[in-house]
């Protein structure tokens, strides 16, 4: 056995594998770097021991803690109204991140709280399709302030409800998180428990932003079970975690599919994948929702699936969801 695993194995004593950074034998010198917060009676240890075992060697231990970015309080986006804030986020497109936001925000107002809806996915807002005011532009009392949409028993707001539907957005970061900030900071949204914000995919400069400047009670990543989208999933929690955001856990979006004619269940984009990631970085996996005909046609129709066929397997899915969800914001 050489002696950089002697050495490890005499680490792994007190510490996780994940932890140790670095460990390295350098001439009579072994030096170790930990990823946590200085420990000084820790040190101690694994300095006698390794010494003990190599009476030749000196010992280094270094303790580094990566600094979290945050904002100062002074510098965030005040929301007047509303209590809680979720992220809705995949870091990816095409995940059904936005079907996932509608649905989840209409099932946490099913359970008896006020909710809003805020779409920040801006060069690809799809909200007012979703809720059936497309192309209903929003109307402002005194020219300073929007009034929200009320759709479905909700409050929301999305710039796509000011553009055309064939409309490109060719916006620069900045830009484009100003306009979110007046969106967000600008409407009247009364009295609200809970706000559900579409995040737009990806994991750059606006959602940096966006993720630094309100003050999230938690974030929701959505993934199908496909290998390629779980990637960028594993993307969007270490974001949110950079930045000191609670990642409140993981839903697998068209998890499988049962044939409406023989019953039989097919794992389309594979089987279990969230969960498993979910396992692995130490999140909650808070539910599976299956691919199905009903989810599509009815955010294409404006009538969502969790209102249109509220006892549906796929709507109890949602509100599986969305009871975990706020018993995890009490």
């Amino acid at each position: 056995m050489s002696n950089i695993i002697k050495y490890k194995n005499i680490v792994l004593k007190y510490i996780k594998e994940s932890n140790i950074h670095s460990l390295q034998e350098i001439s009579n010198r072994v030096v170790i770097t930990i990823s946590q917060s200085k420990d000084c009676e820790l040190r101690q240890k694994i300095k006698q021991e390794i010494e003990a075992l190599d009476s030749q060697k000196k010992v280094n231990i270094v303790f580094v803690q990566e600094k979290k970015e945050t904002a100062n309080v002074s510098d965030k986006w005040q929301i007047k109204g509303v209590k809680n804030i979720i992220a809705v986020s995949s870091a990816k497109g095409g995940v059904g991140k936005s079907t996932t936001s509608v649905n989840l925000a209409l099932s946490l107002a099913n359970q008896g709280v006020s909710v809003a809806l805020f779409d920040a996915d801006i060069y690809g807002p799809s909200i007012p399709k979703m809720l059936g005011y497309e192309n209903v532009p929003p109307i402002s009392y005194d020219g300073k302030v929007f009034e929200p949409f009320m759709e479905c028993g909700i409050k929301s707001m999305s710039i796509g409800s000011m553009l055309k539907d064939d409309t490109a957005l060719i916006w620069r970061g900045a830009k484009a998180c100003g306009a979110i900030e007046q969106l967000l900071t600008q409407t009247n949204w009364g009295d609200i428990d809970i706000m559900v914000i579409d995040m737009p995919p990806g994991t750059g400069d606006i959602q940096i932003t966006m993720s630094q400047k309100i003050n999230f009670s938690g974030a929701l990543i959505v993934s199908t079970p496909q290998d390629i989208a779980l990637i960028d999933a594993v993307k969007g929690i270490n974001l949110f975690n950079k930045i000191g955001v609670n990642v409140l856990g993981v839903v697998e979006n068209m998890s499988y599919y049962i044939c409406e004619k023989c019953g039989a269940r097919a794992d389309i984009f594979g089987h279990g994948g969230a969960m498993e990631m979910a396992e692995k970085y130490n999140v909650d996996f808070l539910g599976a929702i299956p691919l199905h005909y009903d989810i599509r046609v009815n955010s294409d129709s404006g009538t969502p699936v969790v209102l249109s066929l509220p006892e549906s397997l796929h709507s109890k899915a949602y509100e599986g969801i969305s009871c975990k969800i706020i018993e995890k914001l009490k």
